[in-house]
């Protein structure tokens, strides 16, 4: 491709540049050659290219005017749409009986926001292959009564099938970032909930705003009498594992919590 024009840093773009790195994470994507693809923040379009060759059904998000125009004088033929991830109408892009592959380079600042946004619409996903801060993956998959698990983990693993690949370290990056990275993969496999996930999320942050808290006092803002029959209160929120956090908002509802 051509040059490349400079990255943002208001941005936190930081850009591949290692050829076999680059093989690999488009190598690990779990789409079949006419499946759909949607590339979150493709950048100058290192990952971009390779994509492109290797499905037909193919879109890239960027919000970047100039990264835009890069892509669009670089990869003519590219279906490239400017704008913002956390403002995507995933239901837009989808074909309900085609279901979305993601794939990203996530800007470290916003990750969390558009892991939340990508669970949010996961019943128009398949999968999603992102590369992140590798202590953001580890939460993600995080078992019970560590350190790392918490509201990250508690979401994504009732949600989806969770699984860091493998790691990316700063040297294949322009610039490199001070931090590892890793790519995760999310399979969208999961069941239905029995609960809202409105209500699970009030629930499980609420629970792990105040985590070194016994439940029966984190819990205390709901407002509500909570249901000791089935539950052990007097564990803090980290000893939950994501399956009592499901049953308990399912409880709650029953209850009349949320009104």
């Amino acid at each position: 491709m051509a040059d490349r024009p400079r990255k943002k840093k208001s941005l936190g773009q930081h850009f591949l540049r290692d050829y076999h790195m680059i093989q690999k994470i488009a190598g690990s994507l779990p789409a079949d050659e006419g499946e759909r693809v949607v590339e979150i923040g493709p950048g100058g379009g290192a990952l971009t290219e390779v994509l492109h060759k290797n499905y037909k059904n193919f879109t890239a998000i960027e919000i970047d005017p100039v990264m835009v125009s890069h892509l669009n004088e670089t990869l003519p033929d590219l279906h490239v749409i400017k704008q913002d991830i956390l403002k995507t109408d995933w239901q837009e892009l989808s074909d309900e009986s085609e279901p979305i592959h993601v794939i990203g380079n996530l800007p470290y600042f916003i990750t969390s926001q558009i892991l939340f946004s990508l669970l949010e619409s996961r019943k128009l996903l398949k999968s999603a292959t992102l590369m992140m801060q590798k202590e953001v993956a580890e939460r993600i998959v995080a078992e019970p009564r560590t350190k790392a698990y918490g509201i990250l983990s508690v979401q994504t693993q009732l949600m989806s099938t969770p699984e860091i690949l493998f790691d990316v370290p700063p040297e294949v990056f322009s610039p490199p970032p001070n931090v590892m990275s890793s790519v995760i993969q999310l399979h969208f496999n999961k069941p239905d909930l029995t609960c809202s996930d409105a209500h699970l999320k009030t629930v499980v942050r609420t629970a792990f705003n105040q985590r070194r808290k016994k439940l029966s006092n984190s819990l205390k803002p709901l407002e509500t009498d909570l249901p000791d029959d089935e539950f052990n209160f007097d564990l803090r929120a980290e000893a939950l594992e994501p399956a009592m956090y499901e049953k308990l908002t399912a409880r709650l509802e029953q209850l009349g919590t949320f009104g």
